[in-house]
C-alpha cells in the first residue's frame, strides 16, 4: 500500500529522540519516501521524525497498533525551522548544565537535552552510578529556561542508543538504528558459539556485552565437535610445556 494512502504504515524516527515506531502515513503527495522529514502526533505530544526504508523485517519488529503514532503531514520550511531552533538551544541547555553539574560536584554525566517538538519541556538525560539530589538543579534550569525541567536517569546502553554511533562491524549501533528494546546478554552466549572471551572484541561502545551476540545464537544446539587433529578446534587451545603461556619459552614459572 501506498504511503500516501490513509490506512498505510510508515517506518518513523525520531528526532532527536532516536526511538523507531511505525506510524499511521498521512495522506501526502508526493507519497511519503525514506528521508522524508514528518510530524508525528504521540502519546507526549507532536514529534519531529525522518520517513525510514520500509523493509519487511523492520515493519515486523516494529508492529503497528490502535496505538502508534500518527503522521500529521510532511514537514514545512516553518517546522524545519523550529527544529534548527531547538537544536540551538539544547546545546545551550546542554553546555549550562554541565556547567552547573561541576559547579555543585553532582556525581552525574548528562548525555544530553531534547527540547519536544511543542516546546513544552527540556528534558535532560543523564547517568550516574548513584542517587543523585538534584532539585536545585532543577530549579535553576526552570528559571534560567523558563520551561519545565524533567532529569530522566539512564543507563549506559540507553546513553549509547541516545548519543549513536558506529559498531566495530562498521554498521550504525543496532540500539540507535533499529532495536526497540534490550534482550539480556550473557558471557555464556559468547561460550556458547565458541568466541574468543576478549572483553575488547565481545563489548560495545556502551561498555557491556554486545547485543548481537544474541543474534547466531542458536539455542539448543548440540557443542561442536572437538577434532583432535586441530587443537583448537573447540575454542580450546594446547597448554605449553611450561611458562606462562604466551611466549611459550618455559622460562616463566
Amino acid at each position: 500500500m501506498s504511503a500516501g494512502v490513509p490506512g498505510a504504515f510508515v517506518a518513523v524516527k525520531a528526532i532527536p529522540g532516536g526511538w523507531i515506531r511505525t506510524a499511521f502515513a498521512c495522506a501526502a503527495e508526493p507519497p511519503l519516501t525514506e528521508g522524508d522529514l514528518v510530524v508525528v502526533q504521540t502519546d507526549s505530544g507532536p514529534a519531529f521524525a525522518s520517513v525510514l526504508a520500509r523493509p519487511s523485517v523492520l515493519m515486523e519488529r516494529h508492529p503497528a497498533n490502535e496505538q502508534a503514532p500518527r503522521v500529521l503531514r510532511r514537514a514545512s520550511n516553518q517546522d524545519q525551522a523550529l527544529r534548527a531552533r531547538h537544536e540551538q538551544r539544547e546545546r545551550e541547555a546542554l553546555r549550562l548544565c554541565v556547567m552547573k553539574v561541576r559547579e555543585r560536584g553532582l556525581a552525574m554525566k548528562v548525555a544530553r537535552v531534547e527540547q519536544l517538538f511543542d516546546g513544552s519541556r527540556l528534558v535532560f538525560f543523564f547517568t550516574s552510578e548513584e542517587r543523585v539530589d538534584f532539585r536545585e538543579l532543577v530549579r535553576e534550569l526552570a528559571s534560567e529556561f523558563k520551561t519545565r525541567i524533567e532529569l530522566r536517569q539512564i543507563g549506559v546502553r540507553d546513553e549509547a542508543r541516545l548519543l549513536s554511533g558506529y559498531g566495530t562491524c562498521g554498521r550504525p549501533l543496532c540500539c540507535s538504528s533499529w532495536l526497540k528494546s534490550f534482550e539480556p546478554v550473557s558471557i555464556k552466549m559468547a561460550k556458547q558459539q565458541d568466541l574468543a572471551l576478549n572483553p575488547s572484541r565481545l563489548s560495545g561502545l556502551c561498555g557491556r556485552l554486545k547485543c548481537c551476540l544474541r543474534y547466531e545464537l542458536n539455542h539448543g544446539a548440540v557443542p561442536a565437535p572437538r577434532d583432535d587433529a586441530h587443537p583448537g578446534s573447540s575454542g580450546e587451545f594446547p597448554e605449553p610445556a611450561g611458562g606462562c603461556g604466551g611466549c611459550g619459552s618455559g622460562c616463566c614459572r
